[in-house]
């Protein structure tokens, strides 16, 4: 299970005050409340405190303790805000943290394993990609949506599994042999 949670990314200045917009991948704006850290380029994590935030347009927009004007947001932008794990609310009984099935098997309908879930992308707000490898090596990007996911086995933490029934016509696309 990874120790830090990348909930956003720090986007463009707005207005001259210092105010950050971010790209939120988390579904409450009550995080914004809760002991944050910000990452910046290859550097470890770092406390930081948000002053107030606000929604506009559908993203937020914060304040950041020590960032009073445009250059220094400015310079903050494409860091990724991060909680870390511990300091998460506890998930619904039918919930999980895509977080922590990072690395399980992701299965098929039929109980055949396609590979591990490698990674996770978010090319838009409410939008997940996962990146799942192949046991010969090949990426599989999935659509990650309700009616896709069959479900979660989390009984045995050494195994956890995911079971996945992929769009027609998706696994063709990444499995087929190019020849």
């Amino acid at each position: 299970m990874p120790q830090w949670i990348h909930l956003g990314t720090l986007l463009r200045p707005h207005g001259i005050k210092g105010e950050i917009c971010i790209e939120w991948y988390a579904d409450s704006p009550a995080l914004l409340d809760a002991p944050l850290c910000l990452e910046v380029g290859k550097r470890p994590p770092y406390p930081v405190r948000i002053v107030s935030h606000r929604q506009h347009k559908g993203r937020p927009l914060v304040m950041l303790e020590g960032v009073a004007d445009r250059n220094a947001a400015e310079a903050l932008r494409g860091a990724r805000l991060l909680i870390h794990h511990d300091s998460l609310p506890a998930p619904d009984e039918d919930e999980i943290y895509v977080e922590d099935l990072l690395g399980c098997a992701v299965l098929l309908p039929d109980g055949s394993r396609l590979g591990r879930l490698d990674h996770v992308e978010y090319p838009a707000p409410d939008k997940e990609i996962w990146s799942i490898l192949t046991d010969d090596g090949k990426e599989v990007l999935f659509p990650a949506e309700a009616c896709f996911i069959e479900g979660f086995d989390l009984t045995d933490p050494d195994a956890p599994t995911v079971t996945i029934a992929p769009p027609p016509g998706l696994l063709d696309i990444y499995l087929q042999d190019p020849a």
